[in-house]
């Protein structure tokens, strides 16, 4: 609490100088990213788009133990992507370098919010906001591999090989290509930090522990459509590889955040007798 004295400007001072020192680490992660591109197209992006990627071969390997002929298991997948605007591949090349590094500096990210907050909290609170930065860059990354390896290959096979009419032929722009891919990974790697945004939401005095068990039924309704609406598959299979964390993440954050306090229960309690009280008569 030492910095607690300081002006309006020097805080304002002090955020401008975080901004620019995580731009400054975006910047140089993006120019490092552009320079290999190419070589991270080949072996990384488009890596779901060939049979031989890790997930397809596990997927034949589950099929082989437990003898299962079902496509799904069998199935021989291959994309080939086309390019149909003349300026995209250079566009896609800077733009995919700046969001793979904003990706990978999220843990750089997470250490200058600590540093920035860190003068502001009591001694008792450091160590359990240090934890949940800890915890939501894990958890973030961990949303990412998800998406990468099983969610996005998942969502790939199904839309690529999905004919409307034996008279239209599936060709898949790279622009389409990159912009799911993009979407999909971003949005598991934010997806995964539910128990972060729930356990600061708790802080704030916005959401409880009896609130999130009360409403358990309806977040599984809620999961379950997000699932859908991700991967638009229509296997079980590939409903639960998002549905099921996502429901873990859940309780993960019951199990985060604390109960309402005894003593606003208990002034619950009482303004509801008084409200009995008060109709009664």
């Amino acid at each position: 609490m030492a910095d607690k004295e300081l002006s309006f400007w020097d805080h304002l001072d002090a955020l401008r100088k975080v901004l620019i020192r995580v731009l400054c680490v975006w910047f140089v992660l993006a120019v490092a990213y552009f320079l290999v591109m190419p070589y991270l197209f080949d072996h990384v992006i488009l890596a779901p788009c060939s049979n031989d990627f890790v997930f397809y071969d596990l997927l034949r390997w589950i099929g082989e133990k437990l003898n299962l002929q079902d496509e799904f298991f069998t199935q021989e997948f291959h994309v080939k992507l086309v390019n149909i605007n003349l300026a995209a591949p250079f566009f896609i090349h800077m733009s995919t370098a700046f969001w793979m590094s904003v990706v990978t500096a999220a843990p750089y990210l997470f250490y200058e919010i600590w540093l920035f907050i860190k003068p502001a909290l009591y001694s008792n609170e450091v160590r359990g906001v240090k934890k949940a930065l800890a915890l939501g860059t894990v958890m973030f990354f961990l949303g990412v591999l998800l998406g990468y390896f099983m969610v996005y290959p998942l969502t790939l096979r199904f839309l690529s090989t999905y004919q409307l009419s034996a008279f239209i032929e599936n060709q898949i722009s790279l622009n389409s290509y990159i912009d799911n891919f993009m979407m999909l990974v971003l949005c598991m790697g934010l997806a995964f930090e539910l128990p972060l945004v729930t356990w600061l939401l708790s802080l704030m005095g916005l959401v409880h522990k009896t609130f999130l068990r009360k409403y358990r039924r309806h977040a599984v309704v809620i999961i379950v459509i997000l699932a859908a609406v991700i991967t638009p598959t229509g296997d079980p299979f590939t409903l639960s590889v998002v549905a099921i964390p996502l429901y873990l993440l859940y309780e993960l954050s019951i199990l985060m955040v604390k109960d309402k306090p005894q003593e606003e229960e208990e002034e619950a309690g009482t303004g509801e007798v008084e409200e009995e009280t008060a109709d009664g008569k």
